[in-house]
């Protein structure tokens, strides 16, 4: 193996994919059959054939990084840490703003939090990338949801026995005060937690490759922030060894106009898009 070829799998974990029953095992405890908690149309199939891209292109693949949502079940993205003004209840995929929590509309369950929520939420609208949004639990530490879609371990799996290489994994999303979609940095970096700084050291990594593949979930959200990131960090000369497999990745249902923008913004930029079939084409020829 003598090219540097990267596969950079962002999120391809349970509780992102709509997976089939067959998948979908029963929880011991509660004698209830596992769902993942927030499935994107899709990306079963996303991960099906990325599975089939790492077992078909193994050969000339040099490095493979899997980034993974890790949570607690304490978060400022969660519903928990909410309520609204009359004490109930704040429900997934509930928008929250300054302006809303300054009116009063929502408060942190901790009422010793609100200078810090003030805070964080006027320094993430200044960057004008998101507002905060409440999603459900999601891809809690340890849980069978933060568990990587077992399609692709098995593919990823059979590449470290065959390369005799370890997948590079990278955690982010366990800062409870701060958002961390972008495996590169998180939303509003905490100046007490490294972790949410921007990675110096994986932008290094990727920069070394001629050609860096991306995969994962989900396309508006996570692959978004994360290829944002790199592109804006990597150097305007590395910028088109970047390519995004196009039907490896979905967007979250509604923010489909948003992840068609980002994929004109990527590729105004120099990134190549690609389907899985081209992407497996490029690997065999350089095996």
């Amino acid at each position: 193996m003598s090219r540097k070829l990267h596969l950079l799998i962002i999120d391809p974990q349970n509780d992102f994919c709509d997976l089939p029953a067959a998948y979908c095992p029963v929880d011991p405890v509660s004698g209830q059959v596992r769902a993942p908690a927030l499935p994107v149309a899709g990306a079963h199939q996303d991960m099906l054939r990325l599975a089939r891209l790492i077992n078909y292109g193994r050969e000339a693949l040099s490095d493979i990084s899997i980034t993974l949502d890790s949570h607690h079940r304490y978060d400022i993205a969660h519903p928990t840490f909410w309520q609204r003004a009359d004490g109930s209840a704040v429900t997934p995929f509930t928008e929250i703003s300054a302006a809303t929590v300054r009116a009063g509309e929502f408060q942190p369950r901790q009422p010793v939090a609100l200078p810090r929520v003030l805070h964080y939420l006027d320094q993430l609208e200044a960057t004008g990338r998101y507002r905060l949004m409440v999603w459900p639990l999601h891809c809690e530490i340890g849980s069978w949801g933060h568990n990587v879609h077992e399609d692709v371990r098995q593919a990823y799996a059979q590449w470290e026995d065959a390369q005799q290489r370890v997948v590079h994994k990278l955690n982010k999303g366990s800062n409870p005060w701060t958002e961390h979609y972008s495996a590169v940095m998180a939303e509003v970096p905490d100046a007490d937690d490294p972790a949410t700084a921007l990675n110096t050291a994986f932008i290094a990594r990727l920069a070394q490759s001629e050609r860096i593949y991306v995969a994962g979930e989900a396309g508006s959200h996570c692959v978004k922030a994360t290829v944002e990131h790199i592109v804006a960090h990597i150097g305007a000369d590395k910028v088109a060894r970047l390519a995004l497999i196009t039907d490896c990745m979905s967007p979250v249902a509604g923010f489909e106009a948003a992840y068609q923008d980002f994929l004109l913004a990527m590729q105004a930029r120099g990134v190549r898009l690609l389907s899985a079939a081209q992407a497996q084409a490029e690997l065999v020829a350089s095996a």
